[in-house]
């Protein structure tokens, strides 16, 4: 993961500060600087646990996929 601010840091930072929330991962796709993401947390055991957060939301999706696809 990159350090620093990236091309959607503005947008991920007024989420946070909107959310008042501890992290942020923000995914954009096809946005006006193309596609990208952004993240942000004060918590360094939050950007360790990341990836274990972004498989947990992947299998969801999949989850309601099949479901969309059986029904």
């Amino acid at each position: 993961m990159a350090v620093g601010p990236g091309k959607y840091d503005d947008a991920c930072t007024n989420a946070r500060r909107e959310t008042e929330a501890v992290g942020v991962v923000l995914i954009v796709i096809a946005g006006t600087h193309g596609h990208g993401f952004s993240v942000q947390t004060a918590d360094p055991d939050l950007e360790k646990q990341l990836p274990t957060l972004l498989r947990y939301a992947a299998n969801l999706i999949e989850i309601e996929n099949r479901k969309g696809l059986s029904s």
